[in-house]
């Protein structure tokens, strides 16, 4: 059975805070960081298709599920740091970590600060360098989630996320994303939207010191995660490689979960040969 539990930390300036997380299988430790708006459950059907042959981590980050708020103003050093509580606490030396969106930032922060503890990792759907048109877009909706001083109507986040209409075949992940929208913590999620809007060179100038082998996918149609930025960022990374999933959306984890999650299991077993 899964276990699933609360592990406490140290948030930065001395506040205490926790962290829901879920463990199960066995083998190399594989950890899935979700995306703005979710929580670790949105990675189940990568943990049903990873557990026989790993051992699978997922856990809500900083202001979102029933994990604790992040600081004001959030730094991405703080989801790092969340990160690296987990592991300590779960007494993981060494993991596969893969995020998406905002989980992918937080992944190649974590690799950059701590690479000895990080046996690959795969960025999914980031971001990196936004255009002008793309980080004024994305100024827009941080400051409307400011001024509503909460959450706004998930509607324009679906449709960015899944296009319109949404095709019956993503209706169910649709809905499923739609589901986690309106039950996410709106400050969490206002917080951690903001370094979202403002983390998109955090790593431009970086990435040649990135240490572990790096997997950046993302979705051929993923217009504010875009396939130039993920080639971008395998081009400026020592070790890194590039996939771009055809006909997919910025929701392709949960859209083409067993496709995303084979090029995942592929990359992971060529580390081992």
């Amino acid at each position: 059975m899964p276990e699933s539990a609360v592990v406490p930390h140290t948030l930065r300036d001395g506040l205490h805070g926790s962290t829901r997380f879920s463990r199960t299988g066995r083998g190399d430790t594989v950890i899935l960081l979700h995306g703005l708006g979710m929580k670790h459950s949105i990675w189940q059907p990568q943990v049903d298709l990873l557990k026989n042959d790993y051992d699978v981590v997922t856990f809500d980050m900083l202001g979102h599920g029933e994990s604790t708020l992040p600081p004001e103003p959030a730094a991405l050093s703080d989801y790092s740091d969340q990160l690296l509580s987990v592991m300590d606490a779960l007494d993981i030396g060494t993991a596969h970590i893969a995020g998406h969106s905002m989980g992918a930032l937080i992944s190649l922060e974590f690799a950059l600060a701590h690479p000895d503890r990080v046996r690959s990792v795969s960025p999914l759907n980031g971001v990196y360098c936004r255009n002008d048109a793309l980080k004024r877009a994305v100024e827009q909706r941080a400051r409307m989630l400011e001024e509503a001083d909460g959450m706004t109507p998930p509607e324009e986040t679906l449709t960015r996320w899944f296009g319109d209409p949404i095709s019956p075949d993503w209706r169910e992940a649709a809905a499923t994303a739609r589901s986690m929208l309106l039950s996410v913590n709106p400050v969490g999620y206002r917080r951690t939207y903001r370094l979202f809007a403002d983390s998109d060179r955090r790593h431009h100038g970086r990435l040649s010191r990135l240490v572990p082998p790096a997997l950046f996918m993302t979705a051929e149609h993923d217009a504010h995660s875009t396939p130039d930025m993920s080639r971008a960022m395998a081009a400026d990374t020592p070790n890194g490689r590039c996939t771009i999933l055809p006909n997919e959306r910025h929701m392709m984890t949960i859209t083409a979960p067993e496709t995303v999650t084979q090029h995942l299991d592929d990359f992971f077993r060529s580390l081992n040969g």
